[in-house]
């Protein structure tokens, strides 16, 4: 009689061990979200409504006297765009305020970061109209869009900051996270305009033309 078993034959030690699968609601409800942003930022893209209203703004920024200014401000003595980093000025300051307002007795240190990031906030929107006046109109419209919900979050902020120091400060805590809202949307759409043409045909040589 042949015992021997063919090494082909499956045993209970060579069959797979099942790999966890992710919820699928989850990921149902994650794909959801992402097409509806991606299809809100498309709409965005595509807005040709505002052209009139983007070129004479940015053709008006340009023609700004700024002088060497204006090199200063796009970055070009640190060979990329200034804005980016300006930005980590006001988003390091109100996340860390955020964090802060959830800590006991530190409120008042969360006021300080809240009136820093408001300071900040100032030069990375400079930096950020020079380099808006530069970029071809599918990522200017989405910068409009970009700018506004600065706008908005830099609003919401001073509105903590008034409260927090006239001693409303759970009022100035909701002002705050509204504020924080805001600055998410300003982000994702920010990594959009910097980021999603590096998928197209040269795209990446057109962020480096922008910066430069």
């Amino acid at each position: 009689m042949n015992t021997h078993m063919d090494d082909s034959t499956p045993t209970p030690h060579s069959q797979p061990l099942p790999q966890p699968q992710p919820h699928s609601g989850q990921v149902a409800a994650l794909d959801k979200a992402s097409e509806r942003w991606l299809g809100a930022v498309t709409t965005l893209e595509e807005a040709t409504a505002v052209d009139p209203a983007v070129r004479a703004l940015q053709r008006g920024i340009r023609a700004l006297p700024l002088g060497s200014l204006r090199g200063l401000l796009r970055g070009e003595p640190l060979g990329h765009p200034a804005h980016p980093m300006l930005v980590e000025v006001p988003m390091g300051c109100w996340l860390s305020a955020a964090v802060l307002d959830a800590v006991p007795g530190a409120h008042r240190h969360a006021t300080v970061l809240t009136a820093v990031g408001l300071a900040g906030a100032a030069p990375a929107a400079v930096a950020g109209w020079a380099d808006w006046a530069e970029l071809p109109p599918r990522q200017a419209r989405v910068g409009v869009a970009h700018a506004l919900a600065n706008a908005a979050a830099v609003g919401c902020y001073a509105i903590s900051l008034s409260d927090r120091l006239r001693g409303r400060g759970a009022r100035g805590r909701l002002w705050s996270l509204a504020g924080l809202g805001a600055l998410a949307v300003s982000g994702a759409l920010g990594a959009h305009i910097a980021y999603a043409d590096r998928t197209e045909p040269g795209g990446t040589d057109k962020v480096v033309r922008a910066a430069s």
